[in-house]
């Protein structure tokens, strides 16, 4: 067996199953989500939008095949400047522009796992430093399983916990988690009313991450409940009490930037 058809197993996801890279390509087990999801991986591939990997088809096995995005996974949120986070919202911002003229599948089907507060658009629901990939110049963001129905600004205030981070763990003074809360919306770029708006959902985002937890490990589904045994949903319910602790000092950012 070459190179190019070895299967390396591609590690590090909570619960994508049966993920590997064969050569250029990463293999994903199909889901019923799957075809609506490569609808939309198309579609940015014909509108050229940078910043996704893209949908080349299924293998002999029926498995999704995307482009292997090389680079270096998972940045520490503590590498990421605020240049660097200011290009994370300037990609964002691209994606969900780019998305506003999908038009969905007859009979599409969403892996949507938090209801979020409007659907007027179809989002990733992921956006986190553990999705992205940073190569020469370049940011991808990965793992479009979990893409559906969902808002701008809800997406975006998943990405701002994750990549300020907004998190008492973070070693970040509250000025500076400031700075980079607003680096990030800066770099997306909102109006005046979407920037309060997003101050408003900052909070109830991260607390429907520990929601969606604690539901899920009390049914029994997994990698829910192995997340919880390991304190995921105190993690994020102790996140979503300093986010709301501080709400003054996120408006303040929002409200001053441009």
């Amino acid at each position: 067996m070459d190179d190019s058809s070895r299967e390396e197993p591609l590690l590090g996801g909570n619960s994508a199953t049966s993920v590997v890279r064969v050569g250029a390509t990463v293999r994903r087990v199909a889901q019923p989500s799957t075809e609506s999801v490569n609808a939309l991986l198309t579609h940015f591939a014909r509108v050229g939008v940078p910043g996704v990997p893209r949908f080349l088809g299924y293998d002999e096995r029926g498995r999704q095949i995307l482009t292997y995005v090389a680079g270096s996974a998972n940045p520490d949120p503590s590498d990421l400047g605020p240049e660097d986070l200011a290009r994370v919202g300037q990609l964002i911002r691209s994606l969900h522009d780019a998305a506003d003229s999908f038009v969905e599948p007859e009979g599409a089907r969403w892996n949507v796992l938090i209801t979020p507060d409007e659907s007027t658009l179809i989002c990733h629901h992921d956006l986190a430093p553990w999705n992205l990939v940073r190569g020469a110049g370049t940011m991808t963001f990965i793992d479009w399983d979990g893409a559906g129905p969902g808002s701008r600004l809800w997406d975006l205030a998943y990405a701002a916990h994750g990549f300020v981070p907004l998190s008492p763990r973070a070693e970040l003074t509250l000025d500076e988690a400031a700075r980079r809360l607003r680096a990030l919306v800066e770099g997306y770029g909102l109006s005046r009313a979407e920037r309060a708006r997003l101050a408003t959902l900052l909070g109830p985002r991260v607390r429907s991450m520990s929601e969606l937890l604690r539901a899920s490990a009390r049914e029994g589904r997994e990698p829910w409940v192995t997340l919880v045994r390991a304190g995921h949903d105190t993690m994020w319910l102790d996140d979503f009490h300093f986010v709301t602790d501080h709400d003054a000092t996120w408006r303040a950012a929002l409200d001053s930037a441009r």
